[in-house]
């Protein structure tokens, strides 16, 4: 289901985290007034991809729906889930749920005991689906990185001893 992203993604990732983020976060991020900054998100991801012990999960999009898109993305560590997005029009499907069990699993397997992620404050569709999974917000908070800098929130969860 889901495969290693390589090089060859660094396009279909910034695509996809595009059109998420329209989706998701217009009203955070109006497009009119902050244009979806792909060459830094672009740059991001070839770091990411870059930086050892991290692991950037994606799925491959049906072959009708686009040859190069990926339509999951999720990159992780061995403590925090950085990077998670689903493509709108699957969005409901168990996707990201799915995507999150398979990164804590390879946590819990480097031996981490609580993992964590940062949500922006007002993505109110992914801290719903955070909440549902465990996971729980820890009071800490931070400014984003891109403009107009909106509030990230902290989220931790135990990874429970039934999942070792």
């Amino acid at each position: 289901m889901f495969r290693e992203a390589t090089v060859a993604d660094l396009p279909a990732l910034t695509d996809l985290e595009r059109e998420a983020n329209l989706a998701a976060l217009g009203h955070v991020f109006p497009p009119d007034r902050f244009p979806f900054p792909a060459d830094d998100v672009l740059a991001r991801w070839a770091l990411v991809l870059d930086e050892p012990g991290v692991h950037v999960l994606v799925r491959d999009a049906e072959p009708a729906r686009g040859a190069s898109r990926i339509d999951l993305l999720a990159a992780y560590d061995a403590t925090t889930l950085r990077h998670l997005a689903v493509h709108p029009d699957l969005w409901g499907q168990g996707l990201a749920s799915s995507a999150i069990e398979t990164a804590l699993h390879a946590m819990d397997a480097r031996g981490t005991t609580i993992a964590q992620l940062w949500c922006l404050e007002d993505n109110h569709r992914a801290r719903r689906l955070y909440e549902y999974l465990g996971w729980r917000p820890t009071g800490s908070r931070r400014p984003a990185p891109w403009p107009p800098h909106p509030t990230e929130m902290r989220y931790t969860r135990l990874i429970p001893q039934s999942e070792r």
